[in-house]
This record gives C-alpha cells, structure tokens and sequence, in this order.
C-alpha cells in the first residue's frame, strides 16, 4: 500500500470511531498537518475553518462531526 492510501486509510478509520464524515476528518488532518494529536484537539474543539474547507471536498448538504449533524446552508 502506498503512503497516500495508507493515510487515507488511517484517516477513514479515525472518522469511522469517531462517527465523523471522512470530508470532516481530512479537512481536521489537513488544517493539523496530519499531526494526529493536534487533530484531535481540533475535532474535541471544533472549527469554523474545518467546515468550511470539509463542504469544499463535498456536494453533500449534511455531514457528521461525531453526533452533531453540520448543514452546508447553515455555514
């Protein structure tokens, strides 16, 4: 497995435990550098930069950031 699929692969199953939308968790791992520990501040935290970046990689008008359901109308 390449590097590439292999952090894609890390990055589904980080959003896969934590009930996330994979668009949610590249935009965290993104904006964190793929620094896993800051990521994870990040996703506790939340940001209005994630989202807007998470709807960027999407043509969906909902995603999941753990049990928070985040519409794109209302970004």
């Amino acid at each position: 497995m390449n590097s590439i699929k292999k952090e894609l692969h890390e990055i589904k199953a980080w959003a896969s435990v934590r009930q996330t939308s994979i668009e949610i968790a590249e935009a965290i791992f993104e904006l964190a550098n793929h620094d896993e520990a800051l990521a994870e501040q990040i996703w506790q935290e939340g940001s209005d930069e994630v989202l807007s970046l998470a709807f960027a990689k999407t043509k969906a008008d909902k995603l999941f950031w753990g049990e928070q359901t985040i519409e794109r109308k209302n970004i």
